[in-house]
């Protein structure tokens, strides 16, 4: 929740993946479902989308790296948004 507010502070539109399809949605589905709404995908499930990225082009997908606490995971996620910006991010694999 605290990311989510965090994101949201900086202007960028936020959705929870249950808010928008079953979340027991396979994979794949989800990232062609951000791919055709051109959404950036931030996922801590590394083995499974990294798989599904093979074969799906995707608007965008950033694999967070879990850390000790959720303020690590933050400050690796707006590094990397500072960092790349969103034309980095866009149509690439991204982690953070």
């Amino acid at each position: 929740m605290i990311l989510r507010t965090a994101l949201r502070q900086r202007a960028t539109e936020i959705h929870k993946l249950r808010n928008l399809m079953n979340p027991e949605t396979q994979d794949e589905d989800v990232l062609r479902f951000a791919a055709q709404n051109n959404y950036v995908l931030i996922t801590c499930n590394r083995d499974d989308f990294l798989t599904a990225a093979k074969e799906i082009p995707r608007a965008g997908l950033i694999i967070l790296i879990r850390r000790p606490s959720r303020l690590q995971e933050r400050v690796a996620l707006f590094r990397l948004l500072d960092k790349a910006g969103e034309d980095g991010i866009r149509n690439n694999i991204n982690f953070a």
